[in-house]
């Protein structure tokens, strides 16, 4: 069997050796190599050409941030980031996961070496999936567009939407591993007086707040946390927040947030399980669903009873994604109307609604 090969890149001795020994237990991995900071790295990803490295945020004459920066722009790999992680912290992992990172893992700020041991199965489950990763070469994200050859394109025109259509349709996105930026990408072409949409993001508590900041400083509609009870209103996007399961429900003819501490479903808190088999309970013919990049299977099931409550639902393609997991188990569910490349979903969501539209101009 061919062993995933990683590199470990991490400024404290102990923290190399604990990850080295979590990955050189495994019967599928073995650590190659492990760097003190980016510039010994860069050299020992050259001579070994990992399938995986792991990498520290803070180290010394390089910070992982600049590192991943460059390493995705020259040579485009899997990256898992384990950190030591603050408020701060979850800023700097959202920007990582710009950049290209595949997934991150917080370090335990004090009792390190009993930390990473309990963390130890999570971490080799994400080295697992980084190594199945499709990875393309980055180019720098500016705020108001996309830095292409060193200059910034102007951000995609949004589309206008008829009042009616907006207030009585409500859109669901479920996403996990990549889907940070498959979200972005379908968010920022939408107009401010787009449908309501609900968002579940695989992630843990502590990092939705800047993940939903993030997404509000670059979209034409409003994009925040969701809270219990609230109303879903047209122009805004409502995040899941880590550590809850998210739903929708009804309240008269409004739609409204449910958020509880909920138990796992398909091992996740937040699940996509859950807001779409809300979504086929309570939306129906006036839902559409988008199933982007994830490992495993969480929403697949519920995804199919949207579909057979009638809601239209879009696939992202395998092409596009970091990992063709959910998409994959969603389209073998009998769950797609479309499958598209990533770039496409935005703009045929778009169509399919402007078409609704049409129905209601004067």
């Amino acid at each position: 069997m061919k062993k995933i090969r990683v590199v470990v890149v991490d400024d404290s001795a102990l923290v190399r050796s604990l990850l080295a020994d979590i990955i050189n237990r495994q019967v599928d991995m073995e650590c190659v190599g492990a760097a003190n900071d980016p510039l010994v790295a860069r050299e020992m990803i050259r001579e070994l050409n990992p399938d995986v490295i792991t990498l520290d945020i803070e180290m010394p004459r390089m910070d992982g941030i600049d590192f991943l920066g460059r390493l995705m722009r020259l040579r485009p790999m899997p990256v898992v980031m384990i950190s030591t992680l603050t408020a701060r912290g979850a800023e700097v992992t959202m920007k990582a996961l710009e950049l290209g990172a595949v997934d991150f893992v917080s370090k335990p700020r004090i009792g390190v070496a009993d930390g990473l041991s309990e963390l130890s199965s999570q971490i080799v489950e994400k080295i697992r999936i980084a190594s199945m990763a499709h990875i393309s070469r980055r180019v720098a994200v500016a705020d108001k567009g996309v830095m292409v050859g060193g200059q910034v394109a102007a951000a995609r025109p949004a589309m206008t939407l008829v009042g009616r259509v907006s207030t009585e349709k409500l859109v669901f996105i479920g996403a996990s591993t990549g889907g940070t930026e498959a979200i972005k990408e379908v968010l920022t072409p939408l107009p401010a007086d787009f449908p309501a949409i609900v968002i579940t993001q695989h992630m843990p508590p502590g990092f939705t707040t800047s993940f939903a900041a993030r997404l509000d400083s670059l979209c034409n509609i409003a994009v925040r946390e969701a809270i219990n009870g609230e109303r879903l209103l047209p122009g805004h996007a409502y995040l899941a927040p880590g550590g809850k399961q998210f739903r929708v429900d009804r309240s008269g003819a409004n739609y409204v947030a449910v958020v509880e501490d909920g138990e796992p479903v398909n091992r996740h808190k937040p699940s996509v399980e859950v807001l779409f088999r809300s979504g086929a309970k309570v939306a129906g013919r006036n839902a559409f669903a988008i199933m982007l990049t994830g490992m495993g299977n969480d929403g697949a099931k519920a995804m199919r009873e949207m579909k057979d409550a009638g809601s239209y639902n879009f696939v992202q393609d395998e092409a596009s994604c970091v990992v063709f997991g959910m998409p994959k188990e969603a389209i073998a569910h009998g769950a797609a109307d479309e499958v598209l490349p990533l770039k496409d979903i935005a703009a045929a969501l778009m169509t399919k609604l402007n078409g609704l539209s049409d129905r209601f101009r004067v």
